[in-house]
């Protein structure tokens, strides 16, 4: 509820806090009251107005990246304002502040930069990371997204300059699952960077040098962990955009001890599972009965992968069936048994198969009902390989998921046209509409904000002392069960986006009661679980002072 509790400010400084700000809108009273008369044109204002305004500045700016630096600033000037914005339209909205426009300001974060957001943890503060991460003004924070710029949406590693993603992946707890802005941390973790480019740019704002040792990193990490435990003891930490080798390492490591979870691998896997739950719906199919290809093997590969085994598991099949189900390429071919380059990891896939390192040609022998591109590899899904599933299954599932959209796999265009509309079809990025043969097609968008936003949430308002990987099937499950029978018609596997606080919500809730019936929760259960969820959300309203 807004508070009536006199702000703690006066005067320009109410006007620079960006939490209490209200800009415009502050009524004549609070204007005579707070030191605040003269400081501001006369007219009151609501907050729609202020939102009507700040879409035309939006829409008068050339391209995203100058929308995105006008948001970053509009929140640095009037949080309530700023998710009024965001929450009003999702669909337009979101792919300004997250993917795609994110690679771009990755590229550019040490040029754009304005102002700090979150925080800096550095190799140079090791042994004191406690007592740092006490400096900032928040004591209980509930969620802390952490990356080090190892591996940023198809860019490599980046440094510092993947701050940008954790800022944007917070940006959409609140836009899209209304976790409070206040318990929220974005963290980047310097430890240098391998990019030679970044460390010779005199703007870069990072720590020029080669990343540490892996026993280095190991010891910083667990510090940086045992740091954020006693400090805020309620925490879920988010690891994000990490080398694929360190994302993986660390997820086994810290998964069963702490509150924590990978959002390339885990969340991922969980939006891919809802898609494919969907569109096994639609062909009247079992997860079970599918053969699964993947291009691609990294953490999002391994990790998706390592779900649908679980996803599988759940349904009665025993491990190593649901293991024989899926194959696995990477950039150097074949998980096959003879290679000597594969993780433990990789290893748990490798097949008793002569090499290959032919996409369409693992097609034919492997004859798989789902495709998934999880490789940056562009353009791979050609015709002939689509033409290939095609002749495989009357309705071939196609996920081309790689970031941002000059790596996606094929196009959704692509997909249609050479499957003659039959493909059930996802990307990482949402293609426009297709029309073939007078229908119409409505690519999916396998978003990864269709599950951290809610599960967050969730976990929020349950505190459970780890995430499992069924929690995180069951947010899988709560989003496919989301789309509606007519959409599925469409050939549509994801709700639509405008929908996404109430579906968030409606996940939220659903997962929530998992973790309730699990035993899980350290709170006491509520009486009417949905409608507690939704008492602890955020609604991005003005304060009465």
């Amino acid at each position: 509820m807004p508070s009536t509790t006199p702000p703690p400010a006066r005067g320009m400084s109410l006007l620079n806090d960006a939490r209490l700000n209200k800009g415009t809108a502050f009524t004549t009273e609070e204007r005579r009251l707070y030191g605040l008369e003269g400081l501001l044109p006369t007219h009151v204002e609501s907050l729609d107005r202020q939102v009507e305004r700040v879409q035309r500045h939006l829409d008068a700016k050339p391209n995203d990246l100058e929308r995105y630096i006008y948001l970053s600033g509009l929140r640095d000037q009037n949080e309530t304002l700023f998710f009024r914005v965001l929450m009003s339209n999702p669909a337009k909205f979101v792919p300004i502040v997250y993917a795609p426009t994110l690679a771009t300001v990755c590229k550019q974060f040490s040029h754009i930069y304005r102002r700090p957001r979150g925080m800096y943890i550095s190799l140079e503060m090791k042994g004191r990371i406690e007592e740092v991460l006490r400096n900032w003004p928040v004591t209980d924070v509930r969620a802390i997204c952490v990356t080090t710029g190892g591996r940023i949406l198809g860019l490599g590693d980046i440094g510092v300059n993947g701050m940008g993603i954790p800022i944007g992946k917070l940006h959409l707890y609140t836009a899209c699952g209304a976790v409070p802005p206040d318990v929220l941390l974005p963290i980047q973790l310097d430890i240098g960077t391998t990019n030679t480019a970044l460390r010779a740019d005199p703007l870069y704002l990072g720590l020029r040098r080669e990343p540490p040792s892996e026993e280095v990193l190991d010891e910083f990490v667990e510090e940086f962990i045992q740091a954020v435990r006693a400090v805020f003891p309620r925490c879920v930490i988010h690891f994000e955009d990490w080398k694929g080798t360190d994302a993986i390492r660390y997820l086994e490591k810290y998964q069963d001890r702490i509150r924590c979870y990978n959002d390339d691998i885990q969340g991922t896997a969980a939006v891919t599972l809802a898609g494919l739950i969907t569109a096994l719906k639609i062909k009247g199919e079992s997860l079970a009965d599918q053969r699964i290809l993947f291009l691609g093997a990294g953490s999002s590969g391994l990790g998706t992968a390592d779900m649908l085994v679980s996803a599988m598991k759940l349904e009665g099949v025993s491990e190593e069936d649901a293991i024989s189900r899926i194959t696995l390429m990477d950039v150097n071919g074949l998980l096959e048994t003879s290679r000597t380059d594969l993780s433990p990891q990789q290893s748990r896939y490798a097949k008793t198969m002569p090499a290959s390192k032919d996409l369409l040609a693992m097609v034919k022998t492997v004859k798989p009902t789902v495709l998934v591109g999880v490789s940056t590899a562009g353009g791979a899904f050609t015709q002939d390989v689509v033409e290939a599933m095609s002749a495989l299954n009357e309705r071939p599932v196609i996920f081309a998921l790689s970031l941002p959209g000059t790596n996606a796999e094929c196009t959704a265009e692509q997909a249609y046209t050479w499957s003659n509309g039959r493909a059930l079809f996802a990307a990482g990025i949402q293609f426009p509409e297709v029309t073939l043969n007078d229908k119409t097609f409505y690519p999916g968008q396998a978003n990864n904000f269709y599950i951290f936003p809610a599960l967050a949430l969730a976990v929020y308002a349950t505190c459970p002392d780890v995430i499992t990987n069924e929690m995180v099937i069951e947010a899988a499950r709560a989003l496919a069960d989301q789309v509606s029978p007519i959409s599925q018609e469409r050939g549509r596997l994801f709700p639509p986006q405008s929908d996404i606080l109430e579906v968030s919500i409606t996940s939220a809730a659903r997962i929530a009661e998992f973790i309730f019936e699990k035993g899980a929760a350290t709170v006491d259960r509520p009486t009417d679980i949905r409608a507690w969820i939704e008492s602890l959300t955020y609604s991005p309203r003005y304060a009465e002072f």
